[in-house]
Order: C-alpha cells, then sequence, then structure tokens
C-alpha cells in the first residue's frame, strides 16, 4: 500500500540534514550550556551561535530569540506577560486562531478580567481592517494577537499593515507565525511585530523547540521559573540537539525558499485543478485558492459527500495510507466541529465534510494523483 503525507501543516518530516547534524551535537556537545568548564562553554558557545544564526533570517538581534518548547509556549510567554507584567487590559483578537491564542486569551479573562474583543471577519475569514482600527480607537492599554497565516484555512495576514496599525494606537501587537515561519519572510525592521511564536516542527526542524521573538526592552518577563537561562526568560537545561536541529533546518528552509515554494505552489494548483475535474461540487473553504491571499502549502476542502458518509472519510482515506486531517493537529482527538470552519461557514456548509491537505517540498504529483483517485472512488460509492 502507498503511504502519502499530505498532513504536513501538523508536521513535517526531519530533513536529512537535520538528522545528521541533531546526531553529532547528541554525540559531541552533551556538556549543560550552563556549566563553567569547557565542556559547557562548547555547548553555551553552540547555543549562541543558533541564536545569532536564527535571529538573522528576520533582521533581529540574537538577544530577541528566546528558545522555548514551541509554539504554544511561546504564546502563552507573550500572551500572560502582557497581562501580568505589561499593564495589558484587553486583548483583541479573531476566532479562528489557533487554541494556544484563544484559550489562553479566555483563562486570562478569568484570571485577570482582561476585556476580550474579536475583530470582525469577512466569509473567506480575512481580517476587516476597518473593524480592527475602530477596536482600537476605542481601547486602553490593548494587545493584538492575530496570527500570520491560519494553520486550518491557509488564509495569510497582511501583517506589516497589522502591526503598523497596532503602532498607530499604541497598542502591543502579537501574531502566532508557527505556518509562516520558513515557508514566508519576515523583515522585523519593517514589520514592528512586539512578540511572535515560531516551532521548529512546522519546517522539517525536530518536535518539542521553537521560539519566542520578543522585541527588545518590550519589558516581558519570564513564565518558567527556577534559572537564568534565556536571559532569565526561560528557565530549564536548554536542549541543545533540538535547537541545533532547528537552525539547521531554518537555515535549509531560507536557503531554498524560492525553489520549494515555486514546486509546492504547483502542487497546490495542480491538486486543485484535478479535484475540480474529478468532483464538480466540490468547494474550497476561507481563501484558500487565493494565491495572493493564502499560503501556498494547504487547501482546505469542503467534499460532496452526503453527510451520513463523512464520518467514515478519513478512515477510508486513512486505510489508503493517505495522511490529512479535518484541521488542527491539536485538536484531532476531539468530536466538535472546527472552530476556525464554524467561525465562517454557514449551518448547511459545515454538514459536509471539509478536510484540510497540506504539502511540503517532498510532495510529488504521483501522490496528488492517487489521492485524487481514491477521493473519486469514494465519493463515486
Amino acid at each position: 500500500m502507498k503511504q502519502i503525507y499530505l498532513d504536513n501543516a501538523a508536521t513535517t518530516a526531519l530533513r536529512p540534514e537535520v538528522i545528521e547534524r541533531m546526531t553529532e551535537v547528541l554525540k559531541d556537545n552533551f556538556g549543560n550550556a550552563s556549566s563553567t568548564h569547557s565542556f559547557g562553554r562548547s555547548s553555551k558557545a553552540l547555543l549562541e551561535q543558533c541564536r545569532k544564526n536564527i535571529a538573522s533570517y528576520f533582521n533581529a538581534t540574537a538577544s530577541e530569540i528566546v528558545f522555548t518548547s514551541g509554539g504554544t509556549e511561546a504564546d502563552n510567554l507573550a500572551l500572560r506577560s502582557a497581562v501580568r507584567d505589561l499593564g495589558v487590559t484587553e486583548i483583541i483578537t479573531s476566532k479562528i486562531e489557533h487554541h494556544a491564542v484563544l484559550h489562553t486569551a479566555e483563562q486570562l479573562q478569568k484570571e485577570y478580567g482582561v476585556k476580550l474583543s474579536f475583530v470582525n471577519l469577512d466569509t473567506c475569514g480575512m481580517i476587516d481592517f476597518q473593524h480592527l482600527e475602530e477596536l482600537l480607537q476605542n481601547a486602553d492599554n490593548a494587545l493584538v494577537s492575530l496570527m500570520h497565516v491560519n494553520n486550518e484555512i491557509g488564509n495569510v495576514l497582511d501583517i506589516e499593515r497589522a502591526a503598523k496599525l497596532c503602532k498607530d494606537y499604541n497598542a502591543l501587537f502579537h501574531s502566532d507565525c508557527v505556518q509562516s515561519v520558513g515557508h514566508f519572510k519576515l523583515d522585523l525592521q519593517q514589520i514592528p511585530v512586539d512578540f511572535f511564536a515560531a516551532s521548529a516542527h512546522k519546517f522539517h526542524g525536530p518536535k518539542g523547540v521553537g521560539f519566542c521573538y520578543v522585541r527588545k526592552e518590550s519589558g516581558l518577563k519570564p513564565l518558567i521559573f527556577g534559572g537564568e537561562q534565556e536571559r532569565g526568560y526561560r528557565a530549564g537545561t536548554e536542549a541543545i540537539h533540538n535547537i541545533v536541529g532547528m537552525d539547521e533546518a531554518l537555515k535549509i528552509a531560507y536557503q531554498n525558499i524560492d525553489a520549494e515554494k515555486e514546486h509546492i505552489t504547483n502542487i497546490k494548483s495542480y491538486f486543485i485543478q484535478q479535484l475540480k475535474e474529478i468532483l464538480p461540487n466540490v468547494s474550497f473553504n476561507g481563501g484558500c485558492t487565493d494565491n495572493a491571499n493564502s499560503t501556498y502549502t494547504l487547501v482546505n476542502v469542503c467534499l460532496p459527500i452526503v453527510p451520513e458518509k463523512a464520518p467514515m472519510l478519513q478512515f477510508q482515506l486513512d486505510l489508503k495510507g493517505i495522511a490529512c486531517s479535518k484541521g488542527s493537529a491539536c485538536q484531532s482527538g476531539s468530536s466538535q466541529q472546527s472552530h476556525v470552519l464554524s467561525a465562517i461557514l454557514s449551518e448547511d456548509k459545515l454538514k459536509y465534510p471539509s478536510v484540510r491537505f497540506s504539502f511540503s517540498a517532498f510532495t510529488t504529483k504521483d501522490d496528488i494523483d492517487y489521492t485524487v483517485n481514491v477521493l473519486k472512488d469514494f465519493v463515486s460509492v
């Protein structure tokens, strides 16, 4: 049986070069980076070189990169400290954010009584900037949190416009960039973001490591206490091998970003074209077919299948060796409808199954042909 992996928005395969580099570090750089002897100094030097490298991809300084366990921790670090330590009394966000932001904001509302406001969306899930400005005009001590690339429907935020609007109204701006880092270029000298989150396993790096960009002199305070690692922002012995793996993966991603973008864009366009040919009533959620306003890495498909057959769809795809998902992998154990799709689709549209297919540089046209044929067979039965 074929094995077709089309769930790259959930996680990506490690690049061979990343595995090789991590293995070297596991063997040769096992010292604790906080130790003062030669073994520790060697690990510390490696750690700081990775920090400097990663900062360079975003035109940031090394001191603005805080290593974390991944995007969820990075989101929590920024949002919780902003409310607890920076005087934020209102969080402005959207109803289609990742739950790492939404659930954190809801908890902060309970703990600190912060006001929680949601910016309007159009029918494709794009941000209404006029409404965002209205919310900012009436807000005091606000933080805006809007993700750069939506992990379920692929919409791309005009992050520079959002950041500059926040700056005009003296609001802090945070963005979950987990789906965009490694796939889109971000120049933080041009985009006045205060905080953003990234996770290595979304760009062919290891799981369990990411970083939070923290603009210098932000006043952010630690979320985890117990040591002076990460300049006091994040206590705990750094996982040097994971950080090196993230650095290596990010280096390869940005070295090859244009060529891989072209390849993946062609794969996505081919998939959409083939689906339209075999399934005349197929539709696509959000703005995922608009290459100007969506990521090239995923498509969210609403399939013309009678609701009674919908529960069997992913099971049948899995039986045929095809990996895809309903939406966020973090919610894969939930029986509830996607909160993202619920926010933008009609009740009638929600009756039909929607599936997210996400691609990488390793995806081939043969993978697409096989998947399309499986879908055709399932729908026609």
